[in-house]
């Protein structure tokens, strides 16, 4: 059974289980759980994963991951893809030219990549409450699509209450109206004054504050984290990129052993994390291409080995999911590289100093393995219009990707590459209609609200949505609380004891 430690601890004596890593995710010296080791696959193994389906795949990496799970718990759990688009590929991969491939992951209930891993992490995290019979909060901090995957994923769920909060003012119209329509009673749905760095903030001092737990544990009530911070999201995000790989050589876009580039629009890092682990499992992987927008802090960091937002102040974009600076996955890519004592003196450093370097030799060692590059507003909405006039109607996020990835091959850094498409257009509906209306593919129109947008871009491109967005503009917004960070611990626990 696989053991997980502490990015800032590798005492082997202080490591978990991995569903003990799941329900209490705050790690020793305020670090993340992960992995104590990763199996190694033979390119014969990698080459049988061809015969498997997705759920047999994501059973078959579970099991050499060793993560000690009940396999009927496990297999409950991935009937949760049976609500995508297609049960029998949730994760599409298209080709958009010989060498640039898209692997569709918002095919979803709320038609955004965190679905891959909330949906069948929810399951198990539910059981395992359940069958310790211990009543557990969880709680998201969410950039827009973090919490309406949460919230979908433990509705009703029991032994569970939710609680999500989300930068108020920065997320779209659609990804609010996914969370303050939310009717269940068991979640709570906040807004806080501030943006997406307050409410990850806000979310790990809760999780490390002592006073607040003992005000949960006298409520009878445990409490756990929906976030990437939580393994058990990470575990769930290697799967696909090995999917990927194999859809690719299925299709004969590569042949088997033909390394690919992942380019992948990043803001917290979780998703191109799941590549760099699959990645150290063998995938034939060339390089994790981290695209980030005007706030490219990873980009930065990639490139010159400084990770500093002591001068920086987010910036509010069109890809406001990556509106991002405090990128707490990184640590984990720390942990790999260079250990947990190193890991904690670079995380020190940037809680006292806002800022950290790595030396030249362990920068090296990075470049190895990533590149980087960053895509503005003016460069996002250019690569929507381009890829809306050959059949793709791309969110701004994955266009940063697409941005990304073209110039990167142009520039002969990658060749054949696979894109991740992280959310649906329709969530972000008002940002492509504006990079419509700049090439005149639609006609101008002012301000325009979510649900005019996607009725114009829908008839424009003669495609329809999923009944879950469209829905979402005649529900009423039932969750309409909006915190300062400091009201939170009481909102919550007087929220608490209602029930």
């Amino acid at each position: 059974m696989s053991m997980f430690i502490s990015t800032r601890d590798d005492n082997k004596d202080l490591g978990v289980t991995f569903q003990h890593a799941m329900l209490n995710p705050n790690a020793p010296q305020g670090g993340l759980y992960t992995f104590s080791k990763l199996p190694l696959f033979s390119q014969e193994m990698l080459q049988s994963f061809q015969n498997l389906s997705y759920k047999q795949l994501c059973e078959k990496l579970f099991f050499s991951l060793n993560l000690n799970l009940n396999p009927n718990l496990l297999q409950q759990a991935l009937q949760s893809y049976d609500n995508f688009d297609d049960p029998t590929n949730p994760a599409p991969l298209h080709t958009l030219s010989k060498n640039l491939f898209m692997l569709n992951l918002y095919s979803g209930p709320t038609r955004a990549f965190k679905d891959m891993a909330l949906q069948p992490f929810g399951v198990l995290l539910s059981s395992f409450a359940k069958t310790n019979k211990t009543p557990f909060m969880i709680l998201a901090a969410t950039s827009g699509d973090t919490g309406p995957a949460t919230l979908q994923s433990f509705a009703n769920k029991e032994y569970i209450k939710v609680v999500c909060l989300y930068p108020s003012g920065g997320t779209s119209d659609v990804q609010r109206l996914q969370m303050t329509t939310q009717e269940s009673k068991n979640c709570k749905v906040i807004g806080i004054k501030g943006d997406f760095d307050d409410a990850q903030s806000a979310l790990k001092n809760l999780l490390a504050n002592k006073d607040f737990i003992h005000k949960l544990n006298n409520l009878g009530i445990s409490l756990s984290a929906a976030n990437s911070v939580n393994i058990g999201r990470i575990v769930f995000q290697i799967v696909y990129h090995f999917w990927a790989y194999i859809s690719a050589v299925k299709n004969g876009s590569i042949t088997f052993g033909e390394k690919l580039s992942i380019v992948v629009p990043s803001g917290n890092f979780g998703n191109i994390l799941g590549a760099f682990f699959a990645k150290k499992m063998g995938l034939p992987i060339h390089k994790l291409v981290v695209a980030s927008n005007v706030n490219n802090i990873l980009s930065d960091f990639i490139n010159t080995g400084v990770y500093d937002i002591s001068f920086r102040h987010l910036i509010k974009s069109k890809s406001p999911a990556m509106d991002i600076l405090k990128s707490s996955n990184v640590e984990r890519m720390l942990y790999f590289y260079f250990g947990a004592k190193r890991t904690k003196e670079l995380m020190e450093n940037l809680a006292t100093q806002g800022k950290y370097s790595l030396l030249d030799s362990e920068l090296a060692l990075v470049r190895e393995d990533f590149s980087a590059m960053s895509c503005d507003d003016t460069q996002c909405l250019q690569s929507i219009a381009e890829c809306f006039k050959n059949g793709y109607v791309l969110d701004p996020h994955t266009a940063i990707g697409y941005y990304v990835a073209k110039t990167l091959q142009e520039k002969g850094v990658i060749d054949k590459s696979i894109i991740l498409a992280t959310a649906e257009w329709s969530k972000f509906a008002p940002s492509v209609s504006a990079a419509l209306t700049q090439e005149q593919i639609l006609e101008s129109s002012q301000n325009i609200c979510d649900e005019e947008a996607i009725k114009t871009i829908c008839a424009k491109a003669n495609c329809t949505i999923s009944k879950q967005i469209t829905d979402l503009f005649s529900k009423d917004e039932v969750q309409k609380d909006v915190l300062d960070v400091a009201e939170l611990e009481s909102c919550i626990i007087e929220w608490l004891k209602t029930f």
